[in-house]
Parts: structure tokens; sequence; C-alpha cells
């Protein structure tokens, strides 16, 4: 079974968190201003990978 809308926007916002955080990395890797910057938004970057894996696999076992 699918998503329901929820889970779909979740995921939606998830997606967009993703992109966001990859511009921001590499941001962060062209510019090294703070050497702590590059470790947390790999961090986040997990997380939020996480979290779609998460969803998605939710939506298989339905």
């Amino acid at each position: 079974m699918g998503l329901n809308r929820k889970q779909k926007k979740q995921l939606e916002v998830s997606r967009k968190k993703l992109d966001s955080l990859h511009q921001q990395l590499a941001g962060a890797k062209a510019q090294p201003d703070d050497p702590a910057d590059i470790p947390r938004i790999a961090g986040e970057i997990e997380t939020t990978l996480a979290t779609i894996r998460a969803l998605k696999a939710e939506a298989r076992g339905r």
C-alpha cells in the first residue's frame, strides 16, 4: 500500500531539506569558515536520510 497524505508531506519536506543540506555542505566544503560545520551538516544529512528510509519502509510494510 502507499503512503497516506501526512507521510507524503513528511517525505516531501525531508527531500527538500536534504537538497538544502547538500547545498550547505558543498558551500561549507568550498569555504570552510567553521570546521565544525561540515560534520554537523553531514550528521543532519544522515538523520534526514534515516527519516526518508523509515517512511519508505513504513509504506512497504503496510
